[in-house]
């Protein structure tokens, strides 16, 4: 059972990147983990140049070109909180190893939450999502894409067929010290 009394202790300050394909659950997940800890929180997608999002919208997969200022604009926000001292929680999709390297690169203090999921769970959720830009037939492009983080990059992972209260927990666990 999630336990939403206590706020956690954790060392600080902290960035985390929430990541996964689109539908893992990012925004829920990370909001919901920003509120339990009092961290600040943002979206990944609201740093998205509108033609980025005009390009999804219609159906497009967007190329590393299209990334690139959106990268580097999530980059900015987690640098603006590493400068304040101040601690984070921000989504991005990160799904590929070069774009985690510019959003995280040698910053020891960001650390990685992999959302992991199978294509049908996710299919799912996307299905039954409304109003958002991402439409469910970009899904398997992402999938394509997917370079899971590996042991060096020191990702947190969790699995998304569980309720995101609990992924919160199994976050938090995961990065409270023993």
């Amino acid at each position: 059972m999630p336990s939403a009394a206590a706020t956690p202790v954790l060392p600080g300050p902290l960035v985390l990147v929430v990541m996964g394909v689109s539908g893992s659950g990012k925004t829920t997940v990370a909001s919901m983990l920003a509120g339990r800890l009092r961290w600040a929180f943002a979206e990944g997608d609201d740093f998205h140049p509108a033609a980025n999002i005009d390009k999804m919208h219609s159906g497009a997969p967007l190329d590393d070109d299209d990334r690139l200022p959106w990268l580097r604009a999530i980059a900015a926000q987690i640098d603006r909180w590493r400068d304040s001292g101040e601690s984070g929680v921000i989504t991005c999709s990160a799904l590929k190893r070069r774009y985690r390297a510019i959003i995280i690169g040698e910053r020891p203090d960001v650390r990685l939450v992999y959302l992991k999921g199978d294509a049908e769970v996710i299919r799912r959720r996307l299905v039954a999502r409304h109003g958002h830009f991402m439409p469910s037939s970009l899904l398997q492009s992402q999938f394509e894409a997917l370079e899971e983080p590996t042991a060096d990059e020191r990702p947190i992972v969790v699995r998304v067929d569980t309720g995101a209260a609990v992924l919160v927990d199994e976050i938090i666990a995961a990065l409270t010290p023993r």
